[in-house]
């Protein structure tokens, strides 16, 4: 059984793609529904996904298929029950942009994913590799780097999902702003935003949901700058 605010926003989203033949975005979902931010029209959608209902699809940006109906809306929009589903692919260019490269002709390198990282709750610090991923050179540049698969959904207002992996440049040191994998007393290490005020630290959530943390600068070391992002859909 979906909640209201579920069945409001598969209502706007099938409304709108008969309309226009595309998803709304985002923003456009959260305005609908007159929610204060993107994470919570995340939430919805993932639980519409967990019940059948919509499927997002693989590596293509703001594609839904929706799957079914509940039977309350096929008889609001006058759905039939043999509703067939339908691709929409939306916000993808006619051509590739200027300067774009394929992964082929930029080259690719293999980086070792260091299992999960908390954007949320710190989790234990990180030190083994649990598998490989492959990126084009171009986004790493030089030094070394590292991949984590990220966990939570405290950055998400900085486009950083739950089971996206981010790409990691090796550095102890950061400006403030910059989103960096941080250790926290040596034991948890956690992706937030950097922000240093004389001695102390701040470690900054991109979700409203979520409090800014503080801690003396000799509790927190910093492993690594964010520099990439593969997206999981």
């Amino acid at each position: 059984m979906l909640t209201k605010k579920q069945l409001d926003l598969l209502e706007f989203i099938h409304k709108r793609v008969q309309r226009d033949g595309v998803p709304p975005s985002f923003d456009e979902m959260k305005e609908a529904l007159d929610l204060r931010s993107k994470s919570g029209i995340h939430r919805l959608i993932t639980a519409l996904e967990e019940r059948g209902f919509i499927r997002r699809l693989a590596h293509r940006a703001r594609a839904l298929e929706i799957v079914k109906m509940p039977d309350a809306l096929q008889s609001k929009l006058g759905v039939t029950t043999g509703f067939t589903p339908k691709v929409i692919d939306g916000d993808r260019p006619d051509s590739r942009p200027t300067g774009a490269k394929s992964l082929e002709d930029s080259g690719a390198i293999s980086l070792p994913v260091m299992g999960r990282i908390a954007a949320g709750v710190p989790i234990a610090a990180i030190s083994e590799v649990s598998h490989k991923v492959t990126v084009p050179a171009s986004m790493v540049g030089k030094g070394e780097h590292y991949a984590l698969e990220v966990k939570g959904d405290s950055m998400i207002d900085a486009g950083i999902n739950d089971g996206d992996v981010v790409i990691i440049r090796e550095t102890s040191t950061a400006d403030n702003g910059e989103i960096v994998v941080a250790l926290v007393e040596d034991a948890e290490a956690t992706l937030k935003r950097f922000r240093r005020n004389g001695n102390a630290i701040a470690l900054e959530a991109a979700n409203p949901a979520y409090e800014t943390r503080l801690f003396r600068d000799d509790q927190v070391k910093v492993q690594g700058r964010l520099v990439g992002l593969i997206r999981s859909y």
